[in-house]
């Protein structure tokens, strides 16, 4: 396969052919597994990713259930460094530490993590598909937090500008495919793509 030019670092070609949402309100407003679908552009999110995360050091990935699996265990290959799995309540049958969120559509859940997962020290970067509200991630710091790890950055193809994720690029490494200040940070924080005026599914397609 023949990745294509990934062109200016601000706008990632790989971005146009994430799918809008057409099943309503209750979904989130954007699918971005088409990225992972086409093998060029899941590698290049990856090369792009890897590149960000350079001068972040960690010592394990923490991915949120359920889409940050897919992100997170793939940078932890890319990385060498182990995955660490953060599951929805009632998953796990080992002892557990648990904390409730609100989640990006007002919902509260609850979240968990084994229980012990790793020395106290240890360095988490934390991933997930998307943060909009923050609610999530905030409840995966937190886990992180009270087993005595360091959340050393957080990760994910776009992290939405608000006064809760503003707060976390202020106290963490915060890399993201979507480059803050460009077009497509604007757009996603206005929650609509121009891309979705061409989008078809054969996009994603594996060539």
């Amino acid at each position: 396969m023949t990745a294509q030019n990934k062109g200016p670092r601000n706008d990632r070609w790989y971005l146009n052919i994430m799918a809008p949402n057409t099943k309503g309100d209750k979904f989130a407003w954007l699918d971005p597994t088409s990225i992972y679908i086409n093998g060029a552009a899941f590698n290049d999110l990856l090369d792009d990713l890897m590149v960000d995360l350079e001068g972040v050091e960690y010592d394990v990935v923490g991915g949120l259930d359920a889409m940050g699996f897919v992100l997170g265990a793939a940078i932890a290959a890319r990385s060498g460094v182990g995955f660490l799995p953060i599951r929805k309540a009632g998953k796990l049958c080992v002892d557990t530490d648990m904390v409730s969120f609100g989640n990006y559509s007002g919902r509260t859940q609850d979240m968990e993590m084994r229980n012990p997962a790793f020395g106290s020290g240890t360095r988490v970067l934390l991933a997930d598909q998307w943060v909009e509200t923050g609610g999530t991630m905030d409840g995966a710091i937190r886990l992180v937090e009270r087993q005595g790890g360091v959340v050393a950055g957080l990760l994910a193809i776009a992290i939405e500008e608000n006064e809760r994720t503003n707060g976390y690029r202020n106290a963490y490494p915060c890399v993201s495919a979507v480059v803050p200040g460009s077009r497509w940070q604007t757009e996603c924080n206005a929650q609509t793509l121009s891309s979705f005026d061409n989008y078809t599914p054969e996009l994603a397609f594996p060539r």
